[in-house]
């Protein structure tokens, strides 16, 4: 329709320009044909020198149609451009278009018809503002050929434009913008040449034998700064569109590519087909005038493309990834440059779409490992430990007053299944009560398996209104109706079978319970229900009398660790036998309770180190060690502090950069800790004690064993993990005199510290005969009430220091180790 219309005005223009007067003299020497060929020749001349350049739509081609134009209006009457304009460049194109282009006919109307119908408009402009027939040039003048080279050069732009934004469903401002961003400098040139032209005539004709090598520097000139600028924004194109492929998923970097390319390229349209590892392909397709669109497609099995489409496989390595296809307009196949930059992208979009392919990877297998690590793999219900960190969490988030009930549940008979029907029978089992127990269980609920044929239900939504029995009336009602529930028949490895359990069910306020205490009473009342012969049991505090005190207990602590007065340390040197100098100080924590009195460790420990308070507890102590011994360096003291850890101490990956971070804070060298560790830690194979302690021992920190010689697994712990000092357990120091067996096994721990460089203290010597006992089986150093008993830090420091005086003239330097 443009192009109809578009010719029409051009013929139209033509037609009547040439009825219009001519305004040329009569003695005129070069006469109206001589003139309108010598127009029709410029005219074609400035098509035929013309440059161009892809934009979005295609090919854009810039001339130099203006200085044509300033020429023709001083060598023709006005009326005459439109068909001298008409002809000259059919001529040109026509040409074009035989020895290079391949344009079609009708292209080549369209083309000549736009730049004719410029051309009326651009004269109608001039003429209204001057005359510039066979006229010197003037200020005046000029200015009236600028105004109709501007109207040509926007008029040439807008027709280009508007047929290439038809033709390719794009906004007419990017071509129109190209176009005119591309000939501004041309422009200008043109405008200077066509004046200059023309003032050279107007002089002395011969003058313009000198402008063909200006002319053609210029016009490399042109072409330089077009090729130039074409490259700077290629360049930046190219650098936008690979940094937009950074992306995590293959979506995002599919469309970034697609958008990338159709900006990179000028492309009609851009294909990027994803090869995923499944097998299915999927496509992402754009154009210039709308959105990326995906769908599922097959794979690609293309055959060999045109010489207007580029395809590019993706790969890295021997892996496919996808395939790229580029298709560029008819009019402006690709070059050999835009080959090789199609195949640089090509492979940066591989490198990008593996990277999202294995980003998505390592998010299932992390997404995995996580839903692995807190979840029961044969029921997917919560685990034990997730069942206790999430207990605890609920636990916190209630108020301190607020009921809460625990049911744990056993599988009677569940060995019997196993053994008659088999394992699979007995996964089967489990798999269908974890099913029927997810359909009883209420929102807010917390149900797992603890491991075996045990699952627990914690149960935070228990009335709080009624009666002071209302929570144990609800829990009891939950687990009968559990039992009941879970007994209707059902058929296992084809066997018709009910589902019998024992449920042990224990009630307690939140705010005096944390996860493991509750467990540990459900699990006693479980049992008494099994030997009750009924479905439920309610936790007897009969049974069990210390629990409620040792829940009390636990409560109590979180108020101790929030002060600075309760607990306190004991410390009690270790001397060495020879010279009686301290070869080191045994940090031992006591409880001032307010209520109950002093506490020993023997009264409190075991119910911490099965809390979720104990890692806040080894905080407080190691800190207040450090702290003791940070005191003593700073009097010339360098002796070291022992400090006991538990063995869920050590399960904690956390632990060393803690104690590196006191360490740090107290200004305490690493060496001068010693951490002992107990006989339930070197009996124990857990490959994250084995990381923690060997991270410990790498830092400098010392380690210790302590009750060496009680567990079967001793020795096989020293091949493991490296420790500096042996503790000889106190049963067998007390019972060395009176048993061989027992100083057997001292002189051989003695012996085997010596064959390994591992320093020796005994433990809990009482008489001065034990202490020379000791002595003469070589035992380096020992501590007991035979030589002090612990005392508070305060006076730890006199102590220490009359000891090194009274031995400093039989005391070798210490090593920077602390071993004499």
């Amino acid at each position: 329709m443009l192009t109809a219309a578009v010719v029409l005005t051009a013929l139209v223009a033509a037609t009547v320009g040439l009825t219009l007067p001519t305004g040329l003299p009569a003695d005129d020497p070069l006469g109206g044909p001589a003139r309108f060929g010598v127009a029709v020749a410029v005219l074609a001349v400035s098509q035929l020198a013309r440059l161009r350049f892809r934009t979005a739509a295609g090919m854009v081609s810039i001339t130099w149609g203006e200085a044509a134009l300033i020429i023709c209006l001083y060598l023709v009457p006005a009326g005459w451009l439109p068909s001298a304009t008409l002809l000259g460049a059919g001529l040109a194109w026509s040409t074009m278009s035989l020895f290079g282009d391949r344009r079609p006919a009708l292209e080549v109307v369209r083309i000549a018809a736009s730049l004719a119908a410029a051309t009326a408009l651009a004269v109608s402009v001039t003429t209204a503002l001057g005359h510039p027939l066979l006229t010197p040039p003037t200020p005046g003048l000029a200015v009236a050929v600028i105004a109709g080279s501007v109207t040509y050069l926007f008029a040439t732009a807008w027709l280009g434009g508007a047929t290439l934004a038809l033709r390719h469903g794009v906004p007419i401002g990017r071509p129109l913008l190209a176009a005119l961003r591309g000939k501004l400098l041309m422009f200008v040139g043109n405008v200077a040449v066509g004046l200059v032209v023309v003032a050279l005539w107007e002089l002395d004709a011969r003058w313009l034998l000198l402008l063909p090598p200006p002319l053609w520097l210029l016009q490399q000139t042109y072409r330089h700064r077009l090729r130039a600028d074409q490259e700077r924004r290629t360049w930046r194109a190219f650098a936008e569109a690979t940094a937009a492929l950074n992306q995590l998923d293959e979506r995002g970097v599919a469309t970034a590519a697609v958008s990338g390319a159709l900006a990179l390229f000028n492309a009609e349209f851009v294909e990027v087909d994803v090869a995923r590892g499944d097998g299915r392909w999927r496509r992402y397709r754009g154009d210039p005038g709308g959105q990326v669109a995906d769908r599922e497609v097959r794979p690609p099995s293309r055959a060999e493309p045109d010489e207007h489409e580029l395809i590019r496989p993706l790969a890295v390595g021997a892996a496919q990834v996808g395939e790229l296809r580029v298709r560029f307009p008819r009019s402006a196949p690709p070059s050999a440059r835009e080959r090789d930059a199609v195949a640089a992208f090509g492979d940066a979009l591989a490198a990008a779409l593996h990277d999202a392919a294995t980003h998505r990877e390592l998010r299932l297998v992390t997404a995995r490992s996580s839903y692995e690590a807190v979840h029961d793999a044969l029921t997917g219900l919560v685990n034990r430990a997730a069942m206790l960190s999430k207990g605890d969490q609920a636990l916190r988030q209630l108020a301190h007053d607020h009921p809460v009930a625990l049911l744990l549940l056993d599988i009677n008979q569940f060995k019997e299944v196993n053994d008659t029907l088999g394992h699979a029978a007995g996964d089967q089992l489990l798999r269908l009560t974890a099913i029927r127990l997810g359909a009883l269980t209420r929102s807010g609920d917390l149900l797992g398996r603890l491991g075996g044929d045990e699952f627990a239900l914690l149960l935070t939504s228990v009335p709080v209104v009624g009666d002071r029995n209302a929570p144990m009336t609800y829990a009891l009602r939950q687990a009968r109706e559990i039992a009941e529930r879970l007994a209707a028949p059902t058929e296992v490895a084809g066997v018709r079978m009910s589902i019998e359990v024992s449920v042990g069910v224990v009630v307690a306020d939140a705010g005096t319970a944390d996860l493991t205490e509750l467990l540990r009473r459900a699990d006693i009342a479980m049992y008494q229900a099994k030997e009750g012969g009924g479905n439920v049991a309610v936790y007897d505090s009969a049974r069990d009398a210390a629990s409620t005190d040792q829940l009390a207990l636990l409560a109590e602590l979180r108020e101790a660790l929030e002060t600075d007065d309760q607990l306190v340390l004991a410390l009690q040197p270790a001397v060495d036998l020879a010279t009686g100098a301290p070869t080191g100080v045994e940090a031992l924590i006591r409880w001032r309770h307010p209520r109950r009195g002093w506490l020993s460790p023997h009264d409190f420990i075991r119910p911490v180190e099965n809390s979720e308070q104990l890692g806040t507890f080894t905080r407080y102590v190691l800190d207040k060690a450090l702290s003791v011994a940070a005191g003593w360096a700073r009097d010339g003291l360098e002796v070291p502090i022992s400090v006991n850890l538990s063995a869920r101490s050590l399960l904690d990956p956390r632990l060393p950069g803690e104690i590196a971070d006191a360490l740090r804070r107290h200004q305490v060298p690493a060496h001068r800790l010693v951490l002992e560790i107990t006989e339930t830690v070197v009996m124990s194979e857990l490959e994250v004690i084995d990381e923690v302690l060997a991270t410990l021992r790498s830092m400098g920190v010392q380690l210790a064993v302590d009750d060496f010689g009680t567990g079967f697994s001793s020795l096989t712990f020293l091949t493991r993990i490296a420790v500096d000092e042996l503790k000889v357990d106190r049963s067998f120091v007390i019972r060395m005199a009176d048993s061989p067996e027992a100083a057997a096994i001292v002189r051989t721990t003695v012996g085997l510290a010596h064959e390994l460089g591992l320093r020796v203290v005994a433990e809990g010597v009482e008489t001065a005969e034990q202490r020379m006992a000791l002595a003469e089986l070589g035992c380096g150093a020992a501590q007991g009430y035979h030589f002090f008993k612990p005392m508070p830090a305060d006076k730890i420091g006199a102590v220490l220091g009359q000891l090194l005086d009274e031995a400093r003239p039989n005391v070798f330097p210490l090593r920077a180790d602390g071993a004499s």
